[in-house]
Parts: structure tokens; sequence; C-alpha cells
């Protein structure tokens, strides 16, 4: 069994290499990054199908982002079982039901209006993945490392994400869309597979049954600290509004989407890799909300049309991305504010809202594009983006949330 990495110290900055040495770690990032390969290519895939069956941007919008609908109705129904499920069994079983779904919404003649129901179903399921899995990274590691471990698991969305919508573009030209629908089913089985095998048998973090109720009052008891709400706020809606203009890149540029996905994921795994591992604890409080705005700035370039030359496009978004480091030191400060027995919970919510926001967003984008053109509705989406960062941004600064230690864990 690997031995615990050293704590760092100031001189010895913590590195990738000593995070992975902890025991878990790495199958629990091999278990995410397995299943964020199969929603990449899953997603690719059927976004693909119904574009081609129904020729809506707003469908293929829906089909690549819409479970993340569904999490809103977990996130106020199912999420006190992110504490009180044990995390190995819940992961294990979630990622299988994802199996099963993916491969029932390859089936030939499956009508357009099911492979949205079992979107439905999915993403309700999905609402409980965030929760758990980042509950136990929480469980792992100490708390002074969360934000390298979370940086980590960003690595592992950014390079499947890169290597997933690659490979979804080739699955898309040599098999067919549902060809690429099993291959992410398979993926997800392999998710399964290796949380079950590689993670350790731990009890629940929390005592009690699961339910709606239980789910709400604690909703309520996290919201109701305006530092903590105000933070919700900042994961959720900026980046959202950016990803309901990656919904459009289907729509805006049919055969070249695949690598307009893969350039978003390359420019967020490299802003991960700088705000996990190289950004000084000293300046974390003050990268925030600069890097949302760089996250949707450059989508403003989207306003000259159809028209703006391919090279431009693909720099922009990759420029763009980098931006998502910002969710990272949201969570730190979001983690600082919450109990340890609802950690899981509180990982969950932020999770299954933002989620939830990019459906939406998804959804509010498609409408636009259709009304006017995919190119407007990104610049009308980055514009909407930058004006809520600066107002949160302000707010956070008034309620002492940059400082994380505002607001009480029981606030």
């Amino acid at each position: 069994m690997p031995l615990p990495a050293p704590p760092p110290t100031a001189d010895t900055p913590p590195r990738y290499r000593d995070l992975l040495r902890t025991p878990e770690v790495t199958p629990l990032f091999l278990a995410g990054a397995a299943q964020t390969a199969a929603q990449t290519v899953a997603g690719l895939g059927l976004a693909t199908l119904v574009f081609r069956a129904t020729g809506s941007p707003l469908l293929s919008a829906l089909a690549l982002f819409g479970p993340s609908l569904a999490q809103l109705v977990g996130a106020l129904t199912l999420l006190s079982a992110a504490d009180r499920l044990p995390p190995r069994t819940a992961l294990a079983a979630i990622s299988a039901v994802f199996a099963a779904g993916t491969a029932l919404q390859a089936l030939p003649g499956l009508p357009v209006g099911a492979s949205f129901g079992l979107l439905a179903v999915l993403g309700l399921v999905g609402s409980l993945g965030g929760g758990v899995r980042y509950g136990l990274l929480g469980e792992i590691l100490p708390r002074e490392r969360f934000l390298l471990g979370r940086s980590v698991m960003n690595v592992a969305v950014g390079v499947c994400q890169i290597a997933g919508f690659a490979t979804g573009g080739l699955l898309l030209a040599v098999l067919s869309p549902r060809g690429t629908l099993l291959v992410g089913a398979a993926l997800h089985l392999l998710a399964s597979v290796l949380a079950r095998r590689g993670l350790t048998a731990r009890p629940p973090r929390a005592t009690g049954r699961p339910s709606a109720a239980e789910t709400w009052r604690t909703d309520v008891r996290l919201l109701s600290s305006r530092p903590r709400r105000l933070l919700y706020l900042a994961l959720w809606v900026p980046n959202g509004l950016i990803v309901g203009c990656e919904s459009l890149f289907v729509p805006y540029a049919p055969d070249r989407a695949g690598l307009l996905f893969a350039c978003a994921a390359l420019g967020m795994l490299a802003g991960d890799v700088a705000v996990g591992r190289f950004v000084p604890e000293r300046l974390r409080g003050r990268l925030a909300a600069p890097l949302q705005a760089l996250l949707a700035a450059p989508y403003l370039l989207f306003a000259l049309g159809a028209g703006l030359p391919v090279a431009v496009a693909v720099a922009a978004v990759t420029v763009s991305a980098a931006g998502y480091g910002a969710s990272l030191l949201y969570q730190e400060r979001l983690l600082a504010l919450v109990p340890d027995d609802t950690a899981g919970h509180a990982l969950g919510l932020h999770a299954s809202g933002m989620l939830a926001c990019q459906g939406l967003s998804a959804a509010l984008a498609g409408g636009l594009a259709q009304l006017t053109s995919p190119a407007t509705a990104m610049a009308v989406l980055a514009a909407a983006s930058l004006t809520v960062n600066a107002a949160l941004a302000r707010g956070l600064r008034a309620a002492g949330g940059a400082g994380g230690g505002s607001g009480g864990a029981d606030a």
C-alpha cells in the first residue's frame, strides 16, 4: 500500500504525484476519469443523433446538457443520501445505472421523446454523484489539500474531455451516433468496476435515513448564510451561462464541434493546473472574479457572427475555458464554511445546482439561437455572465465571503 505523502512546507509546495500516493485517491481519480469520458463520448453522440433527426439547435443543446435540469430535482429531494450511503457502493451503482441508460438510448428506432425521458432519469440519479464523490475526496484528504485534490479531479475531467471529444468525433465518422453511444455505455461500466474494485468500503459520513425532508432542511440551512449563498451563486450562474455558449457548438459549427469542445477542455485543464498547483494561497482570494471574467469575455467575439475565422473561434474558446479555474477557489471557500458531516451534501448541492444552471442555460441558449443565431446567442450569454460576475464579486466583498471565514459553519 502506498504511503501518504508528507505535508507540504512553505519551500515544498504540494505536487500531484505526492497527492496520488495518498491511498484511494488514484482509484477515485480513475473512476471519475472513466465517468467523464463516458459522458463526453455519449453526450456528443446523442447531440449529433438528435440534431440529425430534428435539425433543432434547442433540442441538440438539451441532448448534450439537458440531464443537468434533472439535477435540480435531485438537489431538492435526494441529496441527503450523499452523506448517508456507503460511498463505494453508491459510486459503483450510479455508474452502472448510467451504463444501462446509455445503452438503451442507442436502440434503433427509439423516439427522441424516449431518449429525453431516459436523460431525465439519468440526470436524477446523477445528482448524487458529485456529492458522494467530492464528499469522499474531502474524507480522504485533509482540508488544506482539498483544492489540490479537486484540481486533480478537474485535470481528469479536462484530459478525458479532450480525449473524449476527439474520440467521439472519430467514432461518429467511423461508426455512427448509436455506435458512439454504445462506447459511452461501456466506459460507464468501466467506471463502475473501477469504483467497486479500487475503493475501500467506508461507512456513511452521517447517520439517519435519507429523505426529501432531510434534504430540504439541509439545503435551507446551507443557503441561510449570506456568504455561502453568494458563493453558491458564484459557482452556478456565471459558469453556467458560458456552458450555455458551449452547448451551441454543434449548431454553430457541426463539422468542427468536436474540435471546439476539445479546445475548451484543453483550456479548462490549463486553468485548473495553474490554479491548483501554482497559485499561492495569499493570491487565491483575489483571483476568482477576474478568472470568471476571463471565462466570459472571449465569447463577446462571437458577436461578429458566423464570419468569425475558425482560428479566432478556437483561440477564444481555449482562452475562455481557463477561467473555469475560478470554481476551485470558490469551492475551497465554501468547504471552509460547512461542517464535516454535511460536506458531501454541500458539495453535492454545488454540483447539482451547477449542472441544473448549465441545463437551464443550454435551454436559454438554444432558444436564443433559434430566434437569432448561435453566434449571437453566445455573445448575449457572455455579456450576461460578465454582468452577474461583477455583481456577485461586489456582494462577496460586502459579505466578507472573500476570506472564507464569515458566516460560520452552522449559520
